[in-house]
């Protein structure tokens, strides 16, 4: 392929194929010597216009991992300040011979929009409400790797769903594996249309974390809400966030999930955080296996 920009047409052996090469990676990043000469001579930009930790460093990681050459663009520091459109900005890039894009942007379709302007491959590192389809399958390795298989399973998605990409990615590819999803948030953050999900929608937390093989906490979306749609970040976590007491109701191996960054206290407790359940820090180490799986998967045409 050329591009990796969604998980909403991936067929389920795509996937899979993804997930198997991303484990051999997760091998060679466990190693004393992590490099391997993949993408020796190639070079592999990180275009983010909104701000990032996890999914930027592991990026850089796995492109050095690769032996490729990684450089970074910060939209604040760069001439988008001046006025340059987006597409010019990309089209500069691309004359510099660069051969992978890796692009997160604020507007949903962005990334689409890139790829189809640019003969560098393009990988789509979140793009505004739209989705985050590296964050998914970074989860669904986590889960496989813990669980080995998806069929049967059933995840619970909680919180922010209509500000999330994480959650549309995961939904499209979760149900492509044959899993079970479920929501489960607050009325103001939940489509007012939930049926292109196809998934049940719980009225209440125990419902949504009982029978469920994952329970994936969200982060409250501050950024991308035009206003406050809770009444108060200690209202939010007492209805909607997951605490000690969920213990009881969740099974004994359930995996607890969040995709980062944490609101400690307020969708997730501290203590769930750092349960012996939780694969959070799973989620971020599979994220270089991962990524490192892309970067090789997608090419610079002709």
């Amino acid at each position: 392929m050329k591009d990796f920009l969604s998980t909403k047409n991936m067929t389920k052996d795509e996937i899979l194929g993804l997930l198997d090469t991303a484990e051999a990676f997760r091998e060679l990043s466990r190693r004393d010597v992590k490099k391997a000469p993949t993408l020796k001579g190639k070079t592999v930009l990180n275009v983010f216009f909104e701000n990032s930790t996890r999914t930027r460093t592991s990026f850089e990681l796995a492109a050095k991992r690769l032996s490729a050459d990684a450089v970074n663009f910060t939209a604040s520091n760069s001439s988008t300040q001046k006025g340059e459109t987006l597409i010019d900005t990309i089209q500069n890039l691309e004359a510099m011979q660069s051969d992978i894009m890796i692009v997160r942007h604020s507007c949903s379709g962005s990334v689409h929009f890139i790829a189809e302007n640019t003969k560098s491959a393009v990988i789509n590192a979140g793009d505004g409400l739209n989705e985050h389809p590296t964050q998914a399958m970074l989860d669904l390795m986590t889960i496989k790797r813990a669980k080995h298989e998806f069929e049967g399973l059933t995840a619970t998605i909680m919180g922010d769903i209509t500000h999330s990409r994480v959650a549309r990615s995961n939904i499209w590819a979760m149900k492509t594996l044959g899993m079970k999803v479920k929501l489960f948030g607050p009325p103001t953050v939940l489509p007012n249309d939930m049926s292109p999900f196809g998934c049940h929608v719980c009225s209440n937390i125990e419902e949504a974390i009982e029978d469920s093989d994952v329970v994936m906490a969200l982060r409250i979306q501050r950024e991308r809400q035009g206003k406050l749609l809770i009444p108060s970040v200690r209202e939010y976590s007492a209805f909607f966030g997951l605490s000690p007491k969920h213990l009881q109701i969740m099974k004994k191996d359930a995996l607890i999930m969040h995709p980062g960054p944490i609101n400690r206290g307020v969708e997730i407790s501290s203590y769930m955080a750092d349960h012996p359940q939780s694969v959070i820090l799973d989620q971020v180490e599979n994220g270089v296996a991962i990524r490192m799986a892309l970067l090789c998967m997608v090419k610079k045409e002709g």
